[in-house]
């Protein structure tokens, strides 16, 4: 059970000292509770005192941490149902799934679709985080299968229910930190000790949850709460059920042998359709899949699919901004024409996206407004003739750029007027209304 803020407080030295940045020791109790600042931010705290606010006050959702380097990945963590409520924590990371059991031109196709989905979107990378390698049966296949997927450059998820041949895949993946996914009722020791010795996080299966549960228990009582749950069931009810059921018990019944991430795999629940299982991938990472399974993704896929997971899992109480500053787009110099815009990571990411295909130079500047998009920042008095004319001459705008044309976004041309006064002699311009007209105005301007 999480500590309250009083339950902190009275095991704090009460100095009262605000090195922390809180005014007082109570504050700062507060503060951790609601998991706003860590306990290592009080200075005078001890490494017990800490190390049992830090058992009590952990998520209770355990955080799992898969693959190595550029693929590593963090699930679980999560500490509420609902995003509004607070946020979410951890993204679901996608995986494609190739089969030891079929032939190697299927496999080949999945995984040369995989490597087409690689782009950036508002400031972070999205592609295929995880490769699904299904064992069929025959331990030489599936290390031969293992050994073509980890030159996919991704992380790996190992689904065998053999501990022989589980330990023949990961003796060339292990270096890759695998998910080994096959733990079971019957077999839950052998592969207990296989997730020891290599050292990767076990993902644990079974015929419904109360059987999963009870494997889980068995597991934390050898010693491994380095877990993932499998919780697909047999229908796209019962696996719906499955995952919620888990989510919900860790965080409203803070039963920690539910507080693990999951894994849902489409293909067992949608073989051979794709459509249902985009539909089902919405449906999963709004509710609560850490890893979702699919036979293979499509470019058109993705696109639907991670511009739904940015939605989801960014802070509501946060803005996604850039920094203000200057941007040159196409190697732009100081004689190249201004275009300002707003710190709005989106407004920022689809304006600059135009410019860059209209082929003109053009310094983007982006002023502090707020994090909110042009009309909502002007409606609030963030983005005015005010707050633009001071950015300017806060940042030294007209001693970095010469040119002196500046294009101000169509929806706030009523600016016009007033920023000519305040930006004694630029030469104010009123751009399109809509980004995607943004390249036929520039090109037609320069």
């Amino acid at each position: 059970m999480a500590l309250t803020g009083i339950e902190i407080f009275k095991i704090l030295p009460k100095t009262n000292c605000k090195e922390c940045g809180c005014p007082t020791c109570m504050a700062f109790g507060m503060k951790v509770a609601q998991g706003a600042m860590q306990i290592e931010a009080c200075p005078h705290v001890g490494d017990e005192v800490k190390a049992k606010l830090a058992e009590a006050t952990a998520p209770p959702m355990k955080t799992i941490k898969i693959g190595t380097g550029a693929n590593e990945h963090t699930l679980g963590g999560e500490t509420v149902l609902f995003r509004h409520e607070k946020t979410f924590v951890s993204r679901n990371i996608f995986a494609v799934t190739v089969c030891a059991g079929k032939d190697d031109a299927e496999n080949d196709k999945v995984l040369e679709d995989l490597a087409k989905i690689d782009y950036d979107r508002i400031g972070e990378r999205e592609f295929v985080e995880t490769v699904y390698v299904n064992y069929a049966g025959d331990a030489d296949k599936f290390v031969a299968l293992t050994e073509k997927a980890l030159k996919a450059d991704r992380a790996l998820i190992l689904a065998c229910d053999d501990p022989e041949a589980a330990k023949k895949a990961l003796a060339v993946a292990k270096d890759s930190k695998p998910i080994l996914l096959g733990a079971n009722a019957a077999n839950a020791d052998a592969m207990c000790a296989v997730a020891k010795e290599f050292d990767v996080v076990l993902g644990v299966t079974g015929a419904n949850m109360d059987e999963i549960y009870d494997t889980i228990v068995k597991l934390e009582g050898l010693g491994n709460k380095n877990l993932v749950v499998d919780t697909t069931g047999a229908t796209i009810k019962e696996t719906f059920a499955n995952t919620v059921l888990l989510r919900r018990n860790a965080l409203k019944d803070n039963d920690r042998s539910c507080g693990y991430p999951s894994i849902v795999n489409l293909g067992k629940l949608a073989a051979g359709d794709e459509y249902l299982q985009s539909a089902l991938a919405s449906v999963f990472t709004l509710k609560y899949g850490s890893i979702i399974v699919m036979e293979s993704m499509a470019y058109s896929q993705a696109l639907a699919l991670y511009g739904l997971r940015q939605n989801v899992y960014t802070d509501p109480q946060k803005p996604m901004r850039v920094t203000p500053g200057i941007y040159p787009i196409n190697g732009a110099d100081e004689n190249a024409i201004c275009a300002v815009t707003v710190d709005f990571a989106l407004s920022y990411f689809v304006i600059s996206g135009e410019m860059e295909r209209s082929g003109v130079p053009i310094n983007l500047i982006v002023v502090d407004a707020g994090g909110y998009s042009v009309l909502t920042s002007w409606a609030a008095g963030k983005f005015s003739a005010g707050s633009i004319s001071k950015y300017f001459e806060e940042a030294g705008i007209a001693d970095k750029i010469k040119n002196r044309n500046l294009v101000i976004p169509g929806k706030v041309a009523v600016l016009k007027g007033e920023l000519e006064d305040k930006l004694a002699g630029w030469n104010i311009l009123v751009g399109p209304n809509e980004a995607m007209q943004a390249v036929k105005f520039f090109k037609e301007l320069n």
